[in-house]
């Protein structure tokens, strides 16, 4: 599944970005317990994981089985968060809407066995050639809409007075 990002959109990634989107899923136990997104070091590409759901898995036990994830905040240092805290007699799952990280996230079983599978998207946002083609085109496009002839301002109506 992928799609190009428009203008309208609130993304992280700007307009000229091409955006394209991938099924993630993992899966935590006490036999795995962490799982590391990482991304490729190029530096045209930018890498984010858009955590949507975290569950139980079949065969967990009444526990609670704590979800943390470990990624880099607004300095560039690295912080460590849970996420999620369930338990199969009274919240099996949670929702995380469009929780997006850039790369590297760790996700990490704090507590419990699982199974715990975690969903989302791999997001790869690269640089659009087409754009930068369109935009130049776009900017001689501006320079004759400066030689057309301005419209007049428009005043403000007046207010009628009370008798």
């Amino acid at each position: 599944m992928s799609f190009v990002e428009d203008e309208a959109s609130d993304s992280v990634v700007d307009s000229r970005s091409r955006l394209e989107s991938y099924v993630f899923s993992c899966e935590l136990s006490s036999g795995v317990p962490f799982y590391t997104f990482q991304a490729d070091e190029d530096e045209d590409v930018e890498h984010f994981l858009e955590l949507r759901t975290i569950c139980l898995g079949d065969g967990a036990k009444e526990e609670n089985n704590v979800v943390e994830v470990t990624a880099m905040n607004h300095q560039g240092k690295k912080i460590s968060v849970p996420v999620a805290n369930l338990n199969i007699t009274c919240l099996p799952m949670v929702s995380l809407g469009e929780f997006e990280l850039m790369a590297p996230v760790t996700l990490r079983l704090k507590s419990g066995s699982g199974p715990v599978t975690i969903s989302g998207l791999h997001l790869v946002a690269t640089e659009n050639e087409e754009s930068e083609i369109s935009d130049e085109d776009d900017e001689e496009d501006d320079d004759e809409d400066d030689s057309e002839e301005e419209l007049p301002s428009v005043k403000p109506a007046k207010k009628k007075q009370k008798v």
